[in-house]
């Protein structure tokens, strides 16, 4: 389960940024093809911020939809796979967004 480690970071950085102040809310940005579950990465939050200063912050998760260019034709449009093709047909593809993983917010008291 990767989701604890990731977890793990993300109350490192909160800690980092929270300078010893209570967080109580946190705003996740995770994208499509970053393949993490967001159930799971909720309860390992949960379990990795007991006894810092996210305890009990609620955890928002922002769905990012997965977008690539088409380096044949230039077109840019949605992934739902991690993988896909242009309507060109081509298959060499530039990621823009979908595979993030990163802290958008935080709310501190």
């Amino acid at each position: 389960m990767h989701e604890l480690g990731i977890a793990q970071e993300i109350v490192a950085i909160i800690a980092e940024h929270a300078s010893g102040s209570r967080v109580t809310r946190v705003v996740l940005e995770i994208g499509r093809n970053a393949l993490i579950l967001p159930d799971s990465i909720r309860f390992c939050f949960e379990l990795c911020s007991e006894g810092t200063a996210a305890q009990g912050a609620s955890l928002e998760i922002v769905d990012v939809l997965a977008r690539a260019r088409c380096r044949d034709c230039g077109v840019e449009f949605v992934l739902d796979q991690p993988f896909g093709l242009c309507d060109c047909g081509s298959a060499d593809l530039q990621w823009l967004s979908g595979d993030e993983i990163k802290v958008k917010e935080m709310e501190i008291v």
